[in-house]
């Protein structure tokens, strides 16, 4: 696994070195409610030549005369250019006539051209307004897209449970996206309570009725025993349809599943094939496990660079894993030409995003210059938010800082914090350093008591300076 990284001296107690990781991506959280935003527009209905009167000009005129239904049919003609020039404008002309007599086609079409701004300015609150007097008639799509509406807060206030009783009308007439819609709404708890085992009644519904993200999110709650019984093998058959159908996260999932034996006999080669389906659907977290697979030799022969290219494809679309096992590459010249400011790029890239291990490392080039004019200040900063997530390297070197004034002014209880927060995390440096300074009542109240309890555990985890120490003291670092 990646890898290593530079030694450096923080401080004249001990030596500290940035230990760089890459991890492969654990199974996908439930799909979000923002797939609701793809779905929202239906296609609207198109000509049909059995419906259509193949002498346009009588259609016309039986619209002129106020027939609703050739209002609708002419209205079809302009929007899709059948046997007339399209014409937008028009189309919502008689869009709106019909839709003023009642046709519930006729509204929905035209709350679309709102929604889209299709021949008309784009007005959300106008489209939210059609959608409901074609909802209110039993319209299935109407129903979905008034949901969405309320959950979006789109040309209406947002409004989660009003959102959930759309969606539920439109759920029980057997639409699949307003099933996966509900069945999201109940897994979030956001506008009906919270109930896993009502998300995958639904779940199984829309799965059942051909929707993709259910069958994904069906496959994640047998993953995770949400709502059911835990079941890999289950997950396995609904995460295989829900790949046949092209949902990248899905083929991700099969090629997690191959690489552990977890549901699945064993089969790195059959998780390369399924990373690399997803990886060609853009899935970042595909494209990083191909790139450890790669760096580590694990299921393909070992390459460097093809490692990096798939680590720069998804750092390109903000994967901060990738990003970080990417700057370490151009640290250490691994598979690519040494290049700091690029190291440099790629790790402030990760660490803005949370990432600790990034966030040490561009501590580091603060701290010693390297790559970057010596700032102590931002190395603090970026040291404290690695620390701050539980990073012991992290956590050691914002102690050092504060026992030796190194950019700030000395705190020895700041610093005894930070020791012993490493120390307990298991760091044996800080343990060490926590002991001595216990010992010697450096700034703060001597307890030697503690202070062997510390030393004991530094030297059982292999700190030579623990072992010297407890040795001059006359102790044994088992005890």
């Amino acid at each position: 696994m990646k890898r290593y990284l530079i030694l450096f001296l923080v401080s004249s107690l001990t030596l500290c070195w940035g230990l760089a990781f890459s991890f492969a991506l654990s199974g996908l959280s439930l799909a979000q409610n923002s797939d609701s935003q793809d779905l929202k527009f239906i296609e609207r209905g198109v000509p049909q030549a059995d419906k259509l009167d193949p002498e346009l000009a009588l259609v016309k005129q039986q619209a002129v005369s106020g027939d609703a239904e050739a209002q609708f049919q002419l209205a079809l003609a302009y929007d899709f250019g059948e046997g007339v020039k399209e014409d937008k404008a028009e189309a919502n002309k008689w869009y709106r006539l019909a839709a003023e007599q009642g046709l519930v086609k006729a509204i929905f079409n035209l709350a679309l051209s709102y929604d889209q701004g299709d021949g008309v300015p784009q007005d959300a609150a106008e489209a939210a307004k059609w959608y409901r007097l074609a909802a209110e008639k039993g319209h299935v799509a109407s129903q979905l897209n008034l949901g969405v509406s309320y959950e979006k807060g789109d040309g209406v206030p947002k409004d989660k449970v009003e959102a959930a009783k759309w969606y539920r009308l439109a759920a029980e007439q057997g639409d699949a996206d307003a099933q996966h819609f509900l069945a999201l709404i109940y897994d979030s708890g956001e506008g009906v309570p919270l109930d896993h085992v009502e998300a995958v009644k639904w779940y199984r519904l829309a799965a059942s009725n051909g929707n993709v993200r259910a069958m994904y999110n069906l496959a994640v709650s047998y993953n995770l025993g949400e709502g059911v019984e835990k079941n890999r093998s289950e997950a396995i058959k609904w995460y295989r349809l829900a790949a046949a159908e092209g949902h990248a996260s899905a083929m991700f999932n099969l090629g997690l599943a191959y690489k552990k034996g977890d549901g699945v006999p064993q089969d790195k080669a059959e998780a390369i094939k399924w990373y690399l389906k997803s990886a060609a659907l853009n899935f970042p977290g595909a494209q990083f496990n191909l790139g450890v697979s790669y760096d580590d030799g694990d299921g393909v022969p070992q390459d460097k660079v093809e490692a990096n290219k798939w680590y720069l494809l998804a750092a390109e679309q903000g994967h901060a894993d990738a990003q970080y096992n990417l700057g370490v590459s151009y640290s250490v010249g691994d598979g690519v030409k040494p290049d700091r400011e690029q190291a440099l790029k790629w790790y402030r890239l990760a660490a803005e995003q949370g990432h600790a291990d990034a966030q040490f490392n561009l501590a580091i080039a603060y701290d010693q210059g390297n790559g970057l004019e010596v700032d102590k200040i931002e190395a603090i900063k970026w040291y404290r938010l690695a620390a701050e997530q539980n990073l012991s390297r992290a956590q050691f070197n914002l102690a050092v800082t504060y026992d030796q004034g190194d950019g700030v002014t000395v705190n020895k209880q700041e610093a005894l914090k930070w020791y012993r927060r490493a120390a307990e995390l298991g760091h044996p440096q800080s343990q060490y350093n926590l002991g001595v300074s216990l010992y010697d009542g450096d700034g703060i109240p001597k307890n030697k008591t503690e202070a062997i309890k510390w030393l004991r555990l530094s030297a059982k985890n292999g700190n030579e300076s623990a072992i010297n120490v407890l040795r001059k003291l006359g102790e044994r670092e088992g005890d």
